[in-house]
């Protein structure tokens, strides 16, 4: 997941926002994928290590986002997914670092 997270922020970091973003559709697509593994990683996850760690990070939402994105490709808002780079990911980086040492 870290490793996503990492080439998610290299593949949206030379843009100042969403517009510019999305108008790269390469960086924007590997960024996509990126989430999408991200997604799959979570459904790996175990019970226990969900539910152990359930408080810190909403798992059910990082796998919910992958499912907008695989389902409604189309229908993505590159403000909602720029707000989440920016925002919610690096909080969830931070997480999985703690959660890794």
């Amino acid at each position: 997941m870290l490793d996503s997270i990492q080439k998610i922020q290299l593949y949206s970091g030379n843009f100042n926002n969403a517009d510019e973003f999305f108008e790269d559709s390469l960086s924007f697509d590997a960024t996509m994928m990126n989430f999408i593994v991200i997604g799959e990683m979570v459904e790996k996850l175990s019970d226990d290590f969900i539910l152990a760690t359930g408080e810190d990070i909403n798992w059910t939402k990082v796998k919910s986002f992958r499912n907008i994105i695989a389902h409604n490709y189309f229908g993505i808002d590159a403000e909602e997914v720029w707000q989440i780079i920016n925002g919610s990911l690096v909080s969830l980086k931070e997480k999985l670092k703690k959660l890794i040492l």
